[in-house]
């Protein structure tokens, strides 16, 4: 029967008052259908809805010489749709790409199924879109986040995900693991690239604009032209100590609120629906056991009300991986009494609601923890309009793979691939010189574009991409093919792992750099992700740098093409380049925006989102301690301390020249509740139209506890035509010269400051 108005109305209420220390259900429009469906809902229903599992579980076998094959399974999805109610299912089919009309056809048809359920309570499916509609074939793959983090336009990021949403819905699919707002702090760390670098302050900011981008500035996933989002992963993952995925982290609560946690706490205020949890382990403590974590912090504190999902098996971890549980039963009890809402189990679903409903029986689970963990669930699947549009249909979506698209992603390449190095102006090149074209990424889409394109570790990209231009397909469109000369000098084995290569006519390589007039060397890293792109050294490879010596030792120009993920030591051959160009991982048309820049057609205008290190035993980030950087003391004894980093965080050329003057404070002093003016000029000072992107620091000169040596505040881009000048404005408030204090209390304290910006400075007093 029915609810009356008024039973909605208690219910709701109750839902909001559940269960002290998990939180409240979100207030929202979608409170009364919630309680309406929770009152009618089984204890079966309700667990069901907190389960996930993969697309593969629900699929017929693949015959071994059919990888592209894929069926959906009727008794599978009878049994975990039909009888378990099981209510998400994410990943694509065995690890590929499908079509957007394969898209629609294989969710519809789980929808349907869902909508023949005793409530009718739709899935929600979720993917990892991590640089664009990751697994369906012709969606626009733009550049990675790092790539995104050094172009310092937050209209470009909300665009990327904009668009990034468009293509998701039609491929029918609701949900988006992303953005990653994870502190990008370790270089060591095979998923840097897809965070938006080192600085808290830019992780945020850009973390805000894509959730904007994803989700619509006023939230409403349910339009169909945007997804919910899931920022992640909560928290601290990408700083565990041995640098490598998912080994165990120590961060003090201090540095876990100063550093990295205001990203996610930007995200949370960006209104993102949903949050993914780490898959690691900080100060001995799994993040998935962590109500410290999960309920204290992220739910009550910040008052996040969506949906907590954990990473690909990470229950069962605890117990086979962390040994922190007995069994998979007090694993599952762990981590939802912990607050985890949802459990990305992959596979095994029926051993995870089974032992959840006989929890919930035996008292070790309480009643009201499911219900709050389900009403989330719910509120997300309303907010996603899957009750009222259970599937979007790709013809709805006609700029799908469109040229607006294409331009959008080349437009994000070519703001920010990064000059480093121009060396007496060797760049542009001039039309019509020799160029030999050597090095392992020269040639290949997959590493423009990094993992998670096309499969989960882009080892497909080429079976997909193929009508996008390698960088040498882009110099050979631009020079001609009679000027340009390709010699590989090392390959990748693509059927390998990520790190093999082998010589491929390296002394036929060096031979021909002597016949050129320059050499542009493309080197870096094959594409990888998560564990399978651990490291043991951060140098460069041996056979990468034998070849840059070789072709350097030929006295011709080299133009030192970087390609790569993180940032990979070169300091044993850098100084023979005469230029350095970081591409990073620019997608399927970063070898048209290098190539672009390198003749000149793109003055750059990237600048680095991270510390390039010079050696592998000196990664600490730009907000460093001024202890790990000091002049030598008087007397007998030296501690002196370098920072030698191979490029700042920052850095960055351009064709044109920028000077920076008249740096303003509009008061000399700051006080609580007020808000300060800072103003500076730019001017070009060159002889051609640039853009620059414009960072305020400030460094607190004095605090009770040691204070970083600089921090950013504050960034805009802007474009200048020669000779002209722009006055570039900030606001700062105290909260913004704040930082987390050993009691982890978030103050500023009175005491002078300097604010910089490019060669400017300025004293800032806060009373």
């Amino acid at each position: 029967m029915p609810l009356s108005s008024t039973e909605i109305k208690k219910y709701a209420i109750a839902l909001a008052l559940l269960a002290s220390g998990y939180g409240a259900t979100a207030q929202s429009k979608y409170d009364a259908q919630v309680a309406q469906l929770l009152k009618q809902m089984t204890l079966e229903e309700k667990v069901g809805q907190m389960a996930q599992i993969t697309l593969d579980a629900l699929a017929k076998p693949v015959p071994k010489n059919q990888p592209k094959a894929f069926e959906l399974d009727p008794a599978k999805v009878e049994d975990a749709v039909g009888k378990y109610y099981l209510g998400s299912i994410l990943n694509a089919s065995n690890n590929r790409a499908k079509t957007k009309e394969e898209w629609f056809s294989v969710i519809s048809t789980l929808q349907d199924r869902a909508l023949k359920t005793r409530l009718k309570i739709p899935i929600i499916y979720g993917i990892d879109a991590i640089h664009g509609a990751t697994y369906t074939a012709g969606a626009t793959m733009f550049p990675q986040q790092i790539n995104q983090a050094a172009s310092f336009n937050r209209s470009l990021v909300k665009r990327a995900a904009q668009v990034t949403a468009y293509e998701v819905r039609a491929s029918n699919t609701p949900w988006v693991f992303s953005p990653l707002l994870d502190l990008g702090a370790d270089p060591r760390s095979p998923r840097q690239w897809e965070s938006f670098g080192e600085d808290p302050y830019l992780d945020g900011q850009l973390g805000y604009q894509a959730v904007k981008g994803f989700e619509g500035d006023n939230n409403d996933a349910d339009n169909p032209e945007h997804v919910v989002s899931s920022i992640k992963h909560y928290l601290g993952y990408q700083v565990p100590l041995s640098g490598k995925d998912r080994t165990p982290a120590f961060i003090s609560d201090q540095a876990l609120r100063e550093y990295h946690l205001p990203p996610f706490k930007l995200g949370v205020e960006a209104g993102s629906h949903a949050v993914m949890v780490n898959s690691s382990i900080i100060n001995n403590i799994p993040v998935h056991s962590n109500k410290k974590l999960l309920t204290d912090l992220l739910k009550t504190e910040l008052g996040f009300k969506g949906l907590v999902v954990t990473d690909w098996g990470d229950i069962d971890n605890l117990y086979k991986r962390d040994h922190i549980a007995s069994s998979e039963k007090e694993a599952i009890m762990i981590a939802i009494n912990a607050g985890v809402d949802m459990s990305m189990i992959a596979y095994d679903y029926k051993t995870f609601c089974d032992d959840l409903i006989a929890l919930v029986k035996e008292g070790k689970v309480k009643q009201a923890r499911i219900d709050n963990a389900v009403a989330r669930i719910l509120k997300v699947k309303y907010a996603a309009g899957l009750f009222t549009r259970p599937n979007t249909d790709y013809h709805d979506y006609p700029k799908f793979g469109s040229k607006e698209f294409e331009q959008a992603a080349y437009n994000t390449a070519a703001e920010s691939i990064t000059l480093l190095k121009n060396t007496d102006n060797v760049l542009p090149l001039k039309k019509g010189v020799k160029v030999l074209v050597t090095g392992p990424n020269a040639n290949s889409m997959r590493a423009l574009n990094g993992a998670w394109t096309y499969s989960w570790q882009g080892n497909l990209t080429e079976e997909f991409a193929g009508q996008y231009n390698t960088i040498l397909e882009a110099l050979q469109n631009k020079a001609g093919k009679e000027n340009i000369n390709y010699v590989p000098g090392v390959s990748y084995k693509n059927d390998g792992k990520y790190w093999e290569e082998y010589p491929d006519k390296m002394e036929d390589a060096a031979d021909a750099a002597t016949r050129a007039d320059v050499v542009v060397l493309c080197l870096g890293e094959n594409s990888y992700t998560e564990t399978p792109g651990n490291l043991n050294d951060l140098r460069i490879s041996d056979l990468q740098i034998q070849l840059a010596k070789k072709v350097m030792a030929s006295g011709k120009p080299v133009i030192l093409v970087l390609n790569e993920g993180r940032p990979r030591v070169i300091s044993e051959f850098a100084e023979g380049a005469k230029a350095i160009v970081q591409t990073f991982l620019p997608g399927n048309f970063g070898g048209d925006a290098l190539v672009d820049i390198l003749y000149g057609d793109v003055n750059p205008s990237g600048k680095l989102p991270y510390t390039y290190p010079r050696y592998a035993n000196a990664i600490i980030t730009y907000y460093h301690k001024p202890a790990e950087e000091r002049a030598t003391m008087e007397g007998a004894y030296n501690y002196e301390a370098d920072y030698n980093p191979q490029f700042k965080f920052g850095d960055g050329l351009s064709y044109t020249t920028f000077k920076y003057s008249n740096l303003k404070l509009s008061s000399p002093t700051l006080s609580a509740g007020q808000t300060l003016t800072v103003t500076v000029d730019v001017t070009n000072t060159g002889q051609r139209e640039g853009k620059e992107a414009v960072l305020l620091f400030s460094s607190d000169l004095v605090a009770s506890i040691t204070p970083d040596v600089k921090r950013l505040r504050g960034f805009d881009k802007i474009d200048l035509q020669p000779g002209q000048t722009k006055t570039v404005t900030f606001k700062l408030t105290p909260n913004d010269l704040a930082f987390v204090n050993a009691d982890l209390k978030t103050v500023t304290e009175p005491g002078e400051f300097k604010i910089m910006a490019g060669d400017q400075t300025a004293q800032l007093i806060f009373k």
